[in-house]
């Protein structure tokens, strides 16, 4: 997370939630009435984000305690107390909303992702995620994947290779487009290619793909293409991968899983943040 601007992405999250500024607060609580408050598991599940939170509430408040009693990877149970904050009552309610929504969607991306990787623990294949993020909030989703067990594909266009079934029409052949390619990227960077069918991965095969997405298709093409390939790429499955399919993939013998599941589909974590007292 080092490479997010994080401070930016909270400063807009608070002018989106505050705005001109929070009437209830500012009409109810006296600027010098202090509080501390608790975030609060209201069900199970995995904790990704609680540094995200801290940082909100020491925008808003440099000066505010922030007390951490469960770190990121964490398995909470109902009831947990993950995090204590005390300062100023205004700061704890005006941020209140913000901190949570950051908590509450990485931990439902870190819960949904250790479900699903917990399934193919055994199994040799990798769970991986996808582009399909929230905008804006990829490298924060990203890293919730990473807290519940699972790798990461490429982040943006701008750090990988993969050449789609639009390239390749625009293009003409696998053929073609994986040479210009490989003329034009530095050595170090591998070249993944989407194939739809048994007679397009020979085709990428032949053009010395480095990486093979096997797109939509069946266990038993899985199976065939694991076959065909016999080690000279590795293969990626995707498109449909969820918690019902996930398995008789891993079967199937491809080295990756890729699930868009991951993050578009997580639940964010039922988690509430509760003040406890109030001078």
């Amino acid at each position: 997370m080092e490479y997010i601007r994080l401070n930016e992405l909270i400063a807009w999250a608070l002018a989106e939630d505050i705005g001109h500024g929070d009437l209830t607060t500012a009409s109810l609580i006296p600027d010098e009435m202090q509080a501390s408050g608790v975030f609060v598991a209201k069900s199970p599940g995995v904790l990704a984000g609680i540094n995200i939170s801290e940082a909100v509430y020491r925008y808003l408040d440099p000066g505010i305690k922030f007390e951490a009693f469960k770190t990121d990877g964490e398995t909470l149970a109902k009831g947990d107390i993950i995090a204590r904050v005390t300062g100023k009552a205004a700061t704890l309610l005006t941020g209140e909303r913000v901190a949570l929504n950051f908590l509450q969607r990485l931990s439902g991306i870190a819960s949904k992702t250790r479900h699903m990787a917990e399934l193919i623990k055994y199994l040799p294949a990798e769970l991986i995620d996808t582009r399909k993020t929230t905008p804006g909030l990829r490298v924060l989703e990203k890293y919730a994947v990473t807290v519940g067990g699972a790798r990461n594909h490429r982040f943006g266009l701008y750090d990988g290779v993969l050449i789609k079934d639009n390239h390749i029409r625009a293009v003409g052949s696998i053929a073609r487009a994986v040479s210009d390619a490989r003329k034009k990227i530095p050595h170090t960077v591998k070249i993944e290619v989407e194939v739809d069918n048994l007679e397009q991965l020979q085709q990428a095969l032949e053009a010395r793909a480095d990486i093979i997405l096997l797109d939509n298709m069946d266990a038993e093409q899985m199976k065939q293409a694991v076959e065909i390939t016999a080690g000279r790429a590795q293969l990626e499955a995707s498109g449909g991968i969820n918690e019902e399919t996930l398995v008789e993939v891993a079967k199937s013998g491809v080295d990756l899983i890729s699930s868009g599941a991951l993050t578009h589909s997580a639940v964010s974590l039922d988690i509430s943040f509760d003040l406890t007292e109030t001078w």
